[in-house]
Parts: structure tokens; C-alpha cells; sequence
């Protein structure tokens, strides 16, 4: 769905949340809820069922599927929230090329 500007972090001895996080941005409303649409879709072919915040909007979807959390962001609300900042110490986050 050519998410944009994709990271991942990893968050081992961090946080019980989760191992990793993903943030990713959408060009508008419409593209974030298509991207978190095809996570959501993919994550059921394979048998896990997601809890899923945000979707109504899309400003920001939380697409929660376990060990794995997927952020799904428009980039002025991204810039707002800064969760990379927040999360990322040393060189924990890879960049998805």
C-alpha cells in the first residue's frame, strides 16, 4: 500500500508491550486507513486478530497484533507525536529501504 518513511524499533528490555514497533506514514485520512486496512487483512490470513485503534479517522491507527505494534500515521500528526524519539536509544531503530 506503499506506506512511507517505515521504521521499525526494536524493544527488547524496554517495555513489556511488545518486541517491536512499527511507525509508518500515509500521504492523507484516506491512505492511512487503506494501509492499516491491508496490515489488518494480512495479519488474519495468517491467524492473528488484531485490536485496532484509530481506524474511524486515520489520523493515527494503532494496529496492536501482540509482540508486534504497528503505527500507522499522517505525517503532521507523526511530526506531533514524535514516538520514534520517545522509544529509540542508540541504534535500536532500522529504517525500511
Amino acid at each position: 500500500m506503499k506506506a512511507e518513511d517505515i521504521v521499525t524499533i526494536d524493544l527488547h528490555g524496554k517495555t513489556s508491550i511488545g518486541d517491536y514497533m512499527v511507525v509508518s506514514s500515509g500521504r492523507s485520512n484516506r491512505h492511512v486507513a487503506s494501509i492499516a486496512d491491508r496490515v489488518i487483512e494480512d495479519l488474519g490470513r495468517v491467524g492473528i486478530k488484531a485490536r485496532i485503534e484509530g481506524l474511524p479517522h486515520a489520523d493515527w491507527v494503532l494496529i496492536d497484533a501482540g509482540d508486534v505494534i504497528v503505527h500507522v500515521f499522517r505525517p503532521e500528526v507523526r511530526t506531533f507525536y514524535n514516538l520514534e524519539k520517545m522509544w529509540v536509544s542508540g541504534s535500536s531503530q532500522r529504517r525500511a529501504s
